[in-house]
């Protein structure tokens, strides 16, 4: 008997290991085309919490809308955007990292650059589902904001 339950015990821990991979592929597939396509939200649960330094929501439905309303925007407001991930990666057993950058060209005469760096803090279900979505950028609101007034200069200084 002690022989099943550690191999239960092991096909448990792998199944885990391999739905932690299937949402680091998810994530590493779907986040540098945010701004272009949907993404994919099977490795979200039905009442997902996300928080950002401007909002703070709950829900799948609600989940779906920030990212249809990031597409809404970023094909009205801008000639080019991107969403450039430069690291995903597993920080412990419930919690995933995504390291960014949103960079971009305003569609306005002087053509303001828009750039900012941030990181996304993904918590985990016991099934291996996200249940917490935390972005932190590396400015507040009001300098990012601030950008879209200067001529077209890319600027990583804070």
């Amino acid at each position: 008997m002690d022989t099943t339950e550690k191999i239960s015990d092991n096909s448990g821990t792998m199944e885990d290991h391999l739905q932690v991979a299937r949402v680091i592929e998810t994530l590493q597939q779907d986040l540098p085309t945010l701004f272009k396509q949907d993404i994919s939200y099977n490795i979200y649960t039905k009442d997902i919490e996300f928080r950002d330094p401007i909002s703070r929501f709950r829900g799948k439905f609600n989940y779906r809308i920030i990212f249809w309303t990031l597409r809404f925007h970023a094909g009205l407001f801008f000639q080019e955007i991107y969403f450039d991930v430069h690291d995903v990666h597993q920080q412990d057993q419930e919690t995933i990292k995504v390291n960014w950058t949103v960079r971009g060209i305003l569609s306005l005469p002087w053509q303001p650059r828009l750039f900012f760096n941030g990181n996304s803090t993904y918590k985990l279900t016991e099934d291996g589902l996200i249940y917490n979505h935390l972005d932190t950028w590396d400015r507040k609101p009001g300098e990012i904001w601030q950008q879209f007034f200067r001529k077209g200069v890319m600027s990583n200084e804070h």
